[in-house]
């Protein structure tokens, strides 16, 4: 089953529709406590008329776990629904992966349709198919590949977002036209992401959303040109899952620091977007260093994350734990660490490798920047 990405103007009106297209007998509204607080007012009139149960857990990717699922399957149980039932799931990345695999699961599969509220959601999470959970300490180690029946893209959720969140968030845009065009990423790094437009940003948001449904219809279950889409993930998993592990966390600098403790993150722990954001300065080094992108453009790319992300903070005796939480990325075959590089933007070189020596450079890179 193909999913139908909706460009919204009216949510309140598109959303009605698209319940009304779906088989339901009864409707659940997956939240986390900020969403139901800040975004669920702005459809709730929609949601009282099918008379919808809310299930609200708890916020951050920490509570993307195995026992928060449960809890999302016995509130379904106890609500009393079938396998004609409809769940849908609003909120930002948490909320559609955990939503997303939720319904997949109960009673074989149930229908759900996403309403993205944050950015990182809107042009990564919910779009694409992948759901799933954190599990032994990994970011989302169990899932399944299961498609919304509709995912609502609508920016009027974006006046609730902190700006960590909106620049976490453009980390997966600027990706996006990396392994796209050189159009797209000339437009990303000269974009004002901390006043930003958010009229420009939504017809932004519509354009990266098409490069990864372009992606993912070519290969919905990632056998071949859908791993572009890791680009920056290997190196920027490892940096979220160790700042996850660490009691104090992984901080950035001390400019940018009040942004790295956004609402939606534990204290001290790197939001999705800020790692893969500081994963794209290393597997760009890598790319020059390997597959002949150019340096001068490796330059322009790590100028404008430093210059809105910050430095993350860590030194190089964690290589070691870099490294082996990179030997568990899900990409990878027979312990061999996998990575997708670029020849030049839009120059895909997926199934690559790299010597430990190679990434320790890398690291050394996004660490000192020389």
């Amino acid at each position: 089953m193909q999913q139908r990405v909706i460009i919204s103007q009216d949510i309140e009106h598109d959303l009605a529709q698209a319940i009304a297209e779906t088989e339901h007998d009864r409707v659940f509204v997956l939240t986390d406590d900020i969403t139901q607080e800040c975004c669920l007012p702005k459809v709730a009139v929609l949601f009282a008329k099918h008379n919808a149960t809310t299930i609200t857990i708890r916020h951050d990717d920490t509570n993307k776990t195995l026992a928060t699922l449960a809890d999302v399957w016995t509130a379904l149980q106890r609500g009393g629904a079938t396998r004609h039932s409809l769940l849908v799931n609003l909120g930002g990345g948490m909320v559609t992966d955990l939503g997303g695999f939720a319904a997949a699961t109960f009673k074989r599969g149930i229908n759900f349709i996403n309403i993205p509220t944050t950015l990182l959601a809107m042009v990564d999470a919910a779009v694409g198919g992948k759901t799933g959970i954190n599990f032994g300490g990994l970011k989302n180690e169990v899932g399944a590949f299961a498609n919304a029946r509709y995912v609502i893209v609508n920016t009027c959720f974006l006046d609730t977002l902190d700006t960590a969140n909106l620049c976490s968030g453009y980390a997966e845009m600027l990706k996006h036209s990396l392994i796209s065009n050189t159009q797209m990423w000339a437009e990303h790094v000269n974009f004002d992401i901390l006043q930003p437009d958010l009229a420009e940003l939504q017809r932004m948001v519509a354009a990266s959303i098409a490069v990864k449904e372009h992606i993912v219809a070519d290969d919905p279950h990632e056998h071949g040109i859908r791993k572009a889409l890791n680009f920056g993930h290997t190196i920027g998993h490892a940096l979220e899952e160790f700042s996850m592990q660490q009691p104090g966390g992984a901080v950035v600098s001390a400019r940018l620091l009040p942004l790295a403790r956004a609402r939606t993150a534990p204290k001290n722990t790197l939001l999705h977007g800020y790692a893969v954001a500081f994963g794209l300065i290393g597997e760009l080094y890598i790319s020059a260093r390997k597959a002949g992108f150019s340096t001068a453009r490796l330059h322009q790319t790590a100028r404008f994350i430093r210059e809105n992300y910050g430095a993350v903070a860590f030194t190089c005796d964690d290589y070691p734990t870099l490294l082996n939480l990179m030997r568990h990325d899900k990409k990878n075959t027979s312990g061999t660490i996998n990575f997708t590089l670029l020849h030049d933007i839009g120059d895909i070189r997926i199934n690559q490798t790299a010597t430990d020596e190679e990434i320790r450079e890398a690291l050394d890179f996004i660490r000192e920047g020389y």
